[in-house]
């Protein structure tokens, strides 16, 4: 759980000894370690049950103990070796970690036991109960058993904090539909899809990769990235997602990233990166179980003379018991799993609804800010200019006006001459061929269509007004309209008790209207990307934790300068690189969700620290007799390895909760 450690090929982690991660997701899980902890399980359970069985009716009977004994050899010496090995290379590595506290446990059960069957003569009186040296094979077999329960459980949990990225992998169709030069058709498979191929996608199918719809039309379900459930209407022009699903129409698609680069398999492997990434608040979890495994020993040798000095006869045979108990009931493992498996499940979730978290850091971060700086254009609003308005003059037809305006507009590469045609098309008009073309540089452009001529420029005020055979005809308005979920999503961070800040290059006028529209109170208008930079650092210095959302190149500074960056998805490859969240969608109904997703995740982890910190306070003193002068109570080995693997059980199963957070 340690994302410092890497390595070529599977292994185990020196520091805390859990087999390590890989760091490239998969869609194929490779189970051999949970195989095989599975079967060591299932023989040592079976094995374990006879020697607790006898024990406990019959623990005089001399056969019995000979029994115990050979049933307890390969239990412990073949099922418990993955921990001896893990408790040595923590010696090794010097790296403190469960594993040592359960081997020498084990190993001080079993092995005492065994001198005790085998050469009891080398026992004082004092070590005997009725003339007979008692043994602990059952202890040592059943913390064996219970500890490898334990190792079961979590990898299999740990395996489900995975499901995300195996999802996401399995959404990509094995095949695609190619289109050759010669237009014959046939299906290939996906990894012979190069770009600039053509592809076709007839209804109801999964798209193959990332490209651009480049005939035909239809309806696309992008909720499994973008967790928005509405269909989107594809068209000519617009991009589409490898994965999604396709809807009643069919369409001709060129296709652009493949492979590892498609969104599909970037977003895994964001996934994947978070998920091996560090709160900030894991620290506290490494301080103390840093410190904790030498603290243990330490209780363990004070419970071991404390009951050899003042214990009840045998006064060594409970002072090996206790101390055993101690060292396996404080083993640090919930303390270990309890911030990192959260935020596995979290990464997780937060993909499945299109939240792209890069780094934990940012989970931890995010619960604690109070005021988001947003950027106006491509994250409040489509970011491209749109056809909003026209006005005819008296005598002239719309469509007519529009239809001719737009014909000439075909000629030109100005952002607004296409929002023109986008609405010509949109209103399903067609266009024709203009001739003697002609781009006058701060005019517009002139031209001929169907025998007139026409004329495009800007007017007076915000209006581009289109002329035609020298009389104006109609004013055009285009304008960059404001994203649907913009004002909802305003009111939902708002109400998360967020103070909003708007900053944007535009002019006054144009922000002021964007604000009042979605309810913004503080905006600043005309800001160059570096005074981007300089109000959040002013924030920063008023002691405000910032979140910046921002989709350009010109927003990176400010992104990556932020206590929280919050990238547009449908923004730049640089704007993406400099936040530690991604919005797949690209509106700010993902911020609201990703809010919410790391309140819940912070307070799993508390939860989960509270648990491991609890269990341990209040394991430790139990194991070591504290309540033997007052109630006569001891904690056997065997109840010590239950109860530890229950405190890891209930951390992960706590996390796994996260899995149904509501973020809608």
């Amino acid at each position: 759980m340690d994302p410092e450690v890497v390595q070529e090929g599977p292994g185990l982690c020196p520091k805390c000894g859990m087999a390590l991660e890989p760091i490239a997701p998969g869609l194929e899980e490779d189970t051999a370690e949970l195989d095989g902890m599975s079967r060591r399980f299932w023989f040592c359970a079976a094995a374990a049950l006879p020697v607790v069985g006898l024990a406990m009716a019959l623990e005089q009977v001399s056969w019995v103990r000979w029994l115990s004994f050979v049933l307890s050899v390969p239990v412990v010496w073949w099922g418990g070796w993955p921990f001896f090995e893990r408790g040595w290379r923590s010696l090794q590595t010097r790296h403190l970690n469960m594993f040592t506290l359960i081997s020498l446990g084990v190993l001080v059960a079993w092995s005492s036991s065994a001198v005790a069957l085998l050469v009891p003569g080398l026992f004082p009186e004092t070590m005997r109960h009725h003339g007979v040296v008692p043994v602990y094979f059952e202890s040592a077999v059943m913390i064996v058993a219970l500890v490898l329960l334990g190792q079961v459980l979590e990898l299999r949990a740990r395996s489900a904090t995975r499901v995300a990225i195996r999802t996401l992998l399995g959404l990509a169709p094995h095949t695609a539909r190619m289109v050759r030069p010669d237009g014959t058709e046939e299906d290939v498979a996906l990894d012979q899809v190069q770009p600039g191929d053509a592809l076709r996608v007839r209804p109801g199918e999964k798209i193959p990769v990332d490209g651009l719809v480049t005939e035909g039309a239809s309806h696309v379900d992008e909720s499994m990235v973008t967790g928005e459930p509405m269909p989107v209407a594809k068209s000519p022009g617009d991009r589409v997602i490898g994965g999604t699903v396709n809807g009643s129409g069919s369409f001709l698609m060129r296709a652009e990233k493949v492979g590892a680069e498609t969104l599909l398999a970037r977003i895994a492997g964001m996934v994947a990166e978070a998920q091996r990434s560090r709160a900030p608040i894991q620290k506290l979890a490494d301080v103390v179980a840093g410190a904790f495994v030498p603290t243990v020993l330490a209780a363990a040798g004070i419970a071991f003379i404390a009951w050899s000095l003042w214990g009840p006869e045998p006064r060594l045979a409970h002072a090996v018991v206790n101390a055993v108990s101690v060292l396996i009931i404080a083993c640090p493992c919930a303390l270990g799993l309890a911030t990192p498996v959260s935020i596995m499940v979290a990464t997780g979730r937060g993909a499945l609804a299109g939240v792209l978290i890069r780094h934990a850091a940012a989970l931890e971060r995010l619960e604690k800010a109070d005021t988001l700086v947003v950027d106006k254009t491509g994250t409040l609003t489509e970011g491209k200019p749109e056809l909003v308005a026209l006005r005819a003059e008296p005598g002239c037809s719309e469509t007519e006006v529009l239809r001719l305006a737009a014909s000439l507009e075909q000629g030109s590469e100005h952002p607004l001459a296409s929002a023109i045609v986008r609405g010509a098309r949109a209103w399903g008009l067609p266009l024709s061929s203009p001739f003697q073309f002609a781009s006058v540089v701060g005019q517009g452009v002139r031209g001929e269509v169907d025998g007139r001529l026409v004329t495009v420029g800007r007017g007076a005020g915000s209006g581009i007004q289109v002329t035609v055979d020298g009389r104006l005809a109609a004013t055009l308005v285009v304008a960059d309209p404001i994203k649907e979920s913009a004002a909802s999503a305003i009111r939902s961070i708002r109400a998360a008790g967020f103070r909003v800040v708007m900053l944007t290059g535009d002019e006054e006028s144009t922000a002021r209207a964007v604000a009042v529209q979605l309810g913004i109170d503080e905006f600043h208008a005309g800001v160059l990307p570096a005074e981007k930079l300089g109000h959040i650092e002013r924030l920063q210095a008023e002691g405000h934790v910032v979140v910046m959302a921002g989709d350009g190149i010109n927003d990176a500074p400010a992104l990556a300068r932020a206590d929280v960056g919050i990238a547009m998805g449908t923004g730049t490859d640089v704007a993406i690189e400099s936040a530690g969240i991604t919005l797949v969608k690209g509106d700010l109904q993902g911020l609201v969700r990703a809010i919410r997703l790391s309140r819940a995740t912070m307070r799993n982890i508390r939860q989960n620290l509270f648990l491991a910190f609890v269990y341990n306070a209040a394991g430790v003193p139990v194991a070591a007799g504290v309540l033997w002068p007052f109630f006569g109570i001891l904690l056997s080995p065997m109840l010590a390895a239950a109860a530890m693997s229950f405190s890891s059980v209930s951390v992960i199963g706590n996390a796994l909760r996260l899995r149904a957070v509501r973020l809608e």
